[in-house]
């Protein structure tokens, strides 16, 4: 009898979401539904064109086995409880509606495991609070994947991840890590990608915030690729290097040992021979709200509450967190008035 296939879920089906959902659909084993929104129609009508240097570069008018505009809401729909929901959204925590709210109606509780594949520190919070006897899964995700037009993906480095579960007290360690090895089954079923899984998701996200908090901020503010902060050498040296110390000191205030000759691997990850901005920057670009909380707020909330001093992450959040304003303002999200206890009227 052949195994019933996994219902996923996936929020974000931007040039990440496309590549998971394609990954878990070819795989055999599992039926996604996938939500779109500023996409849907061109896919609706069209499909989905991949050029992918994983699976091919003249994959046409593919579509997963689902598409919709809107989150499933599984009681009112009469719809059968998915076993993961897959989160590759922005983690925007100051602007509504948050994660948590956002997939509220697709939630079965004690059943359906909450995969996040976001950026930053302690994205898992909200969700326990809201969710927990659901597993909550971490995914940290490498993977080089574009949305370049609505329904057009290119998908230009492979799909690498490092996945545990978070701990949720309200679920048993071994209810939780089952549920990420079962979705590193369904999403590598042929075992041709780097899909791992990790258990210590603390020390994974802090690693990665020594690139994300020092280039992806510098990079934002600045509006600057990284190979010429590098060719300039003093933006290395004022700013990006000072942070990753920063974040690295941070990390061991919390029990996360990072070693010494990570800064110096991470500032020249990037290749030289593009202009590549970080993901945040090309936001920042666009006028699109950046993910200031998760990625530099967090670390600095966690390192200066342990005594930590993180001077050179302070300014940049303070800018970063100006020129958001900026973009609520545009967005008529902010208006630009003294409120009664505001000092400096």
């Amino acid at each position: 009898m052949a195994q019933q296939k996994a219902k996923v879920l996936i929020v974000g089906t931007g040039g990440v979401g496309t590549m998971a959902a394609y990954a878990l659909e070819t795989g055999g084993k599992a039926e996604v539904t996938a939500v779109m929104r500023s996409n849907f129609a061109a896919v609706q009508k069209n499909g989905i064109d991949i050029d992918s240097v994983e699976y091919g570069h003249d994959i046409r008018g593919w579509r997963p086995t689902i598409i919709r505009k809107t989150i499933p809401n599984v009681k009112e729909e009469n719809l059968q409880p998915f076993d993961f929901i897959l989160v590759t959204t922005k983690n925007i925590q100051d602007i509504p509606p948050t994660v948590a709210d956002s997939i509220e109606p697709a939630v079965t509780a004690g059943k359906t495991a909450i995969v996040l594949s976001q950026n930053g520190l302690n994205i898992e919070r909200p969700l326990i609070k809201r969710y927990p006897t659901n597993p909550i899964i971490s995914s940290i995700s490498y993977i080089g994947a574009t949305e370049t037009s609505h329904g057009r993906i290119l998908h230009d480095d492979v799909d690498a991840q490092k996945i545990g579960p978070f701990d949720n007290p309200g679920v048993p360690l071994e209810v939780a890590r089952e549920a990420a090895e079962r979705y590193i089954a369904i999403y590598n079923a042929d075992g041709k990608l780097d899909i791992v899984f990790d258990a210590d998701v603390k020390f994974v996200r802090w690693r990665k915030l020594v690139y994300n908090a020092s280039y992806n901020s510098v990079a934002s503010v600045l509006h600057m690729d990284t190979p010429r902060m590098r060719m300039s050498r003093h933006i290395v040296d004022d700013l990006i290097r000072p942070i990753m110390l920063e974040v690295i000191a941070a990390a061991c205030a919390n029990g996360v040992e990072i070693a010494d000759d990570v800064p110096d691997k991470v500032i020249r990850a990037d290749p030289t021979t593009t202009a590549f901005k970080p993901s945040m920057c090309q936001d920042a670009d666009k006028g699109n709200f950046m993910e200031i909380e998760t990625i530099v707020g967090e670390p600095l909330r966690e390192g200066e509450a342990k005594g930590v001093a993180m001077p050179t992450l302070r300014t940049i959040y303070g800018l970063l967190k100006g020129i958001q304003l900026q973009f609520k303002e545009r967005k008529g999200m902010w208006e630009a008035k003294f409120t009664p206890d505001n000092p400096y009227q």
